[in-house]
């Protein structure tokens, strides 16, 4: 397939883009960045895009598949635009089977990594650390003829699972393959994770991504098994029509094996109810604004109103990720300033729906922390 950019686009409102001469070809490259395929360059279709491309950088740096749908998150990919640094637009050429020409539009899009790494924070999304590894592959396919490696001459048979890594946050490596490293088929196909391991000591780290895909009925099956410094993290299988699918799914074990492993869940308290108090409230409307205010804000599930005297007003706040995670949202929007954070103390079940009669009352004097409304 060929390619060639053709067209690059850039709105003011996001900033000014880097100056492209023909030829030159906007890609996605890094955490922050993402790109996905659109249908035009109108405004809805870009938000909708700007939703997508979002949901893919949260989930490279998770390493979580599902992190579109953990809580929260939904909230925020619907208004992605604010977190966009800047975009192009770049038009594919290829070929279709026929071999007529086909064309596809690409929206390549840049966020803001602070902003992007403030909203992992406050939704308590898991995060896998930087530099990643970059395990190699040790796949052996067997298509009837016997089992033959993959080395990087090769590359292009396995660009799914390539290209799957890449989209999942990390890279995957690939044997030269040297007369030594061919005989190790033998070993990939018994499974024997040492003898692999031992073949693989020329590369760093010393993680292994070791499959073997054959011909299974009228479709292939793929055996996956993934080590980490010589302890297997995990074993799988999968079978279908399609090789090409199959080799991607290496790519995806290996991910949620590491991710597991590795992905660090942020320190922003444990979700739960938590009393906070606002001042600067001097009319009905200022009540009403503030009350909409708090509902429509992603780290707030729930809230009820506990206390309110003419100085302040206390609620309830059901919290997704403490009040830190209060703090990071409220500190974007500009609406409210922290008079004092008190102490990330979650106040249990006081002046919540379920609460039981006789339910411990905590004592919230010392700890409550205060905000004015702007």
């Amino acid at each position: 397939m060929s390619w060639a950019c053709v067209a690059v686009f850039a709105l003011a409102s996001f900033g000014a883009s880097a100056q492209r001469v023909e030829g030159d070809r906007a890609t996605a490259e890094g955490a922050y960045n993402a790109e996905v395929a659109v249908k035009g360059q109108g405004a809805d279709e870009r938000r909708r895009a700007f939703s997508r491309a979002l949901a893919q950088v949260l989930g490279k740096l998770s390493g979580d598949r599902s992190a579109a749908s953990r809580p929260g998150v939904g909230a925020e990919l619907r208004q992605a635009e604010k977190y966009v640094r800047s975009f192009d637009y770049r038009q594919d050429e290829g070929r279709s089977a026929s071999g007529a020409p086909s064309f596809k539009t690409m929206l390549v899009v840049r966020f803001d990594e602070a902003a992007v790494d403030d909203l992992a924070l406050t939704l308590a999304l898991p995060v896998w650390p930087q530099p990643r590894p970059k395990p190699v592959l040790w796949l052996a396919i067997d298509d009837g003829s016997g089992p033959r490696l993959v080395d990087l001459k090769s590359a292009d048979a396995v660009r799914s699972t390539l290209d799957r890594a890449v989209e999942r946050g990390y890279r995957l490596g690939l044997p030269n393959g040297s007369a030594a490293e061919k005989a190790v088929v033998g070993a990939i196909w018994r499974g024997d994770t040492a003898a692999v391991a031992r073949a693989s000591q020329r590369y760093s780290p010393p993680m292994q991504l070791i499959g073997k895909l054959y011909r299974s009925g009228g479709g292939w099956t793929a055996d996956w098994i993934f080590v980490d410094n010589g302890k297997v993290l995990s074993r799988w299988s999968e079978s279908g029509p399609s090789a090409t699918q199959l080799m991607a799914t290496g790519a995806d074990g290996s991910a949620d094996a590491l991710m597991k492993r590795y992905a660090k869940r942020p320190e922003t308290g444990p979700a739960g109810t938590y009393r906070v108090a606002f001042t600067g409230l001097r009319s009905a409307d200022d009540y009403v604004r503030l009350s909409g205010y708090l509902q429509g804000l992603t780290v707030v599930r729930g809230m009820r109103p506990a206390l309110a005297t003419p100085q302040r007003m206390e609620f309830d706040l059901d919290l997704l990720s403490g009040v830190r995670g209060f703090n990071l949202m409220v500190q974007r929007d500009g609406v409210l300033a922290a008079v004092d954070r008190g102490r990330d103390t979650s106040i249990g079940p006081v002046g919540m729906p379920d609460a039981e009669p006789g339910d411990a009352q905590i004592d919230t004097s010392a700890s409550v922390p205060v905000y004015t409304l702007h």
